[in-house]
């Protein structure tokens, strides 16, 4: 095994805490230390997984190869601008940045230096998302529901940038074609910003996508369902589960005991056969986090670039625009 990549964690809440814990079991990473303004986060952290504290973050900068920031988005271009300045790589949660103009100085400074960039989209490691990956194939049709029961964290940016972020780099990712249009609606309920939206994204390939995400429901729920010729695919990424329904056009006598459909008027029969693939219970945050390390070490690009990040910025924020110019006034 190679000499473990020393990594600096900067951020202690409910999230940096995950990452401490993933990156501490992975062979792959040495933590070198933790940051937060918050000095009594830090020493919790420290006490349970034996990690050192700093009470400044430019101590923790010069004694690491990488930077994993975990802090609200507002700091995240600072932080990963300082980093990438002193040449470090830097692994970014989502929101990449607060605005795309800090996301395009940070595409040009990563760029300069040659340093790797990985941003948090982490349900690209969803074990569900990866089981139904490689079966789809140009999807016409997208829909997603993510659905969250109110927790007050996180009530400071959107829903937009806090929930449906998530599906529009997954669909970005899987359709691979220019945004056309936009149109979106949302609604503030319970917090100052919009806690349900709704997003309609058009694509230049003549795909859509229509994207809900709520922070207000009464249940959890994360499921996506990508519609393409003579496939139906169903992923839930919560409960780790994914359904691939196929219809085929059948020649001759249909099997007696297989599901098929008469269209009727000389139009043939088609059979529908159901798959449901065998899906690998992982940990997408430790494999995001172990992925990002190859890419390091084998110097090629990460699997969730900053590129990517910046993408699904852009159209967030062509979403949240709309949202706005749709809302009535007093909403």
């Amino acid at each position: 095994m190679s000499t473990p990549l020393r990594i600096g964690v900067l951020g202690a809440g409910h999230l940096g805490r995950v990452h401490v814990q993933q990156l501490t079991q992975l062979p792959e990473w040495e933590v070198v230390g933790i940051h937060d303004p918050h000095p009594d986060k830090c020493a919790a952290l420290s006490q349970e997984f034996g990690v050192r504290t700093f009470e400044a973050a430019d101590a923790l900068l010069e004694q690491v190869d990488v930077l994993d920031i975990v802090t609200p988005t507002l700091s995240h271009a600072a932080l990963a601008t300082e980093a990438l300045q002193r040449g470090l790589h830097v692994f970014i949660e989502k929101p990449v940045t607060e605005t795309m103009a800090e996301a395009e100085a940070l595409l040009a400074l990563a760029r300069s230096t040659g340093r790797k960039v990985q941003v948090g989209h982490v349900e690209r490691f969803n074990p569900a998302f990866q089981a139904a990956l490689p079966h789809l194939a140009d999807p016409m049709f997208i829909e997603s529901h993510r659905l969250a029961q109110f927790n007050p964290r996180g009530t400071d940016v959107s829903v937009v940038l806090d929930l449906m972020i998530h599906d529009i780099d997954l669909v970005l990712h899987v359709v691979k074609s220019p945004v056309k249009d936009v149109h979106a609606s949302g609604v503030a309920v319970v917090s100052t910003t919009p806690d349900i939206a709704n997003a309609r994204i058009a694509f230049a390939n003549g795909c859509v996508a229509n994207l809900t995400a709520s922070r207000i429901s009464l249940k959890n729920m994360r499921k996506s369902r990508f519609f393409q010729r003579d496939a139906y695919i169903a992923v839930d990424m919560l409960e780790k589960s994914a359904e691939i329904v196929r219809m085929r056009t059948v020649t001759g006598e249909p099997d007696p005991f297989a599901v098929t459909i008469d269209l009727g008027e000389g139009k043939g029969v088609r059979e529908i056969s159901f798959e449901k693939p065998e899906i690998t219970a992982i940990n997408a945050i430790r494999e995001e986090l172990r992925s990002f390390a190859a890419s390091i070490r084998m110097d090629r690009a990460p699997a969730v670039p900053l590129e990517d990040g910046a993408a699904a910025l852009r159209v967030a924020h062509a979403v949240l625009h709309e949202m706005q110019r749709n809302t009535p006034p007093g909403y």
